[in-house]
């Protein structure tokens, strides 16, 4: 799990290459020593860049959950596991997006790291605010109620 909920607003140079945050390299200490792995979204723009120990619990819940003489199961598992890459942290603490996924997530330059419970969005900045801002200040509270809403007093 990563221990964050500090959005972190970068940069992507010309090869795709992000530098991680000072603060979140703190949170992801350990999973650095580690390849990461990054994926496309599949509800949004974006790319989810998980530790590699956050990975295996999901792949290892997939393995529970998937029969592997599905046709239909096999056909999720190939779609949900389509244009996943390893990332390797450079000793600088940078870490190459390629192309592909830059291309899916439409990232130029302006990064936005958002951590997500297990996994951290990578959005184009633009993009990551148009999201944030799609949604109003009233269906927001209405979901935060409808959400979190349904604990209260226990």
């Amino acid at each position: 799990m990563i221990h964050s909920f500090v959005t972190y607003q970068c940069k992507a140079d010309s090869k795709g290459r992000v530098t991680i945050p000072v603060g979140l390299k703190a949170v992801l200490d350990k999973a650095l020593q580690e390849n990461l792995i990054l994926k496309p979204s599949i509800f949004k723009p974006c790319i989810e860049l998980y530790p590699q120990g956050e990975w295996q619990e999901i792949m290892e819940k997939m393995r529970t959950k998937l029969n592997l003489f599905s046709k239909q199961h096999l056909d999720y598992l190939r779609k949900y596991t389509a244009g996943v890459k390893e990332a390797e942290v450079d000793a600088t603490g940078r870490f190459l997006i390629p192309k592909p996924l830059c291309e899916f997530a439409k990232i130029d330059k302006e990064v936005v790291l958002a951590p997500a419970l297990n996994f951290i969005e990578i959005w184009d900045k633009e993009l990551y605010e148009q999201e944030i801002n799609s949604i109003s200040e009233e269906d927001f509270m209405a979901l935060t109620e409808k959400i979190m809403g349904d604990d209260a007093g226990q």
